[in-house]
């Protein structure tokens, strides 16, 4: 290789170093601060494309554009009636200002360390002050007939919380504590976009006492219905029972009204023909009188000449 070659490849080396050192790019999603020896120099960069900085000297710190999520840990929170509620919380912004942003909280983490202070502290005080139904319920929201029924079922105190009036509700409260937060992010370069809810439950040491509670209230429910079932089971085994009878009776009514008309048929069909031959009559009847009355172990004390037997004395003739 000869020197100039070299001295070619030195130079087209420092250009390309030279290069990547003052030239940078940002894209869609990307705002950017240049710092020089740590301290921010100039306006704030936001537009896409390639830019110029001085090489070696001067860094890019860049920051997202989009918008981030802010999810806080569940809070145990008193409201104002004194009830124990655990609140979690969930929230999204974005970056409105990095070098204003880059000077007070630095990066993404200090943004978060900073949000969990400020939107813990406005949604304990909202909660606070507010109750209960307040927080779990709308103000749109319309009581149905079902859930009358069950409160009526589970007792007095469910109904007049179920009945109680909502004046703020739980989106009225939402945009409360948007509002109050919003008002100290802009000293930090942070715009606070949407702010939520995510679940509201009792704390442990009160969930029990709610589990027992739901859990008599099923229990009351199921015997009402236990009682309603065995009430109407015995209605039905009642009618049953008269209808049985009514049944043995006309079955017991017809059947006697068969036996009488069969026993009448009888006798007036053997008045009929005993009448037409009155000795046969008279033959028949003693030799059924015989069969009824004598027997290995029957005495008859009788003259031989009795009119009884002279059925029997007529035998051999």
């Amino acid at each position: 290789m000869t020197t100039r070659s070299f001295v070619l490849i030195a130079i087209l080396f420092v250009v390309a170093a030279l290069g990547s050192a003052t030239l940078y790019t940002l894209d869609e999603v990307e705002q950017a601060v240049v710092v020089q020896f740590g301290a921010p120099v100039g306006d704030p960069i936001t537009e896409p494309g390639l830019h110029f900085k001085l090489p070696f000297v001067q860094e890019v710190r860049r920051f997202d554009r989009r918008l981030l999520s802010w999810d806080g840990d569940p809070n145990q929170i008193p409201t104002r009636g004194e009830q124990f509620i655990s609140v979690d919380t969930s929230a999204r912004w974005r970056i409105a200002d990095p070098l204003v942003f880059l000077q007070r909280v630095q990066n993404e983490r200090g943004a978060q360390l900073r949000l969990n202070d400020i939107l813990d502290s406005v949604v304990r005080d909202v909660i606070s002050s507010s109750d209960l139904v307040e927080i779990v319920r709308s103000k749109d929201w319309k009581i149905s007939q079902e859930d009358l029924e069950r409160v009526q079922v589970a007792g007095e105190e469910d109904e007049e919380i179920l009945l109680q009036e909502v004046k703020t509700g739980r989106a009225e409260l939402t945009r409360s504590i948007l509002e109050k937060a919003q008002v100290q992010m802009p000293s930090y370069g942070i715009e606070l976009v949407d702010i939520r809810i995510k679940r509201v439950g009792y704390v442990e040491a009160v969930q029990q006492r709610v589990f027992e509670r739901m859990i008599a209230e099923r229990q009351r429910i199921a015997e009402k219905f236990r009682s309603e079932g065995l009430g109407r089971a015995a209605e039905i085994d009642g009618q049953t029972q008269r209808q049985l009878a009514e049944i043995r009776s006309e079955a017991q009514r017809r059947a006697e009204g068969i036996r009488g008309r069969a026993d009448a048929e009888a006798t007036r069909i053997f008045g009929e023909s005993f009448g037409a031959d009155p000795e046969f009559h008279a033959f028949f009847r003693t030799l059924e009188s015989y069969r009824e009355s004598l027997g290995s172990d029957v005495t008859f004390i009788i003259g031989g000449d009795s009119e009884y037997f002279r059925y029997l004395r007529s035998i051999d003739r």
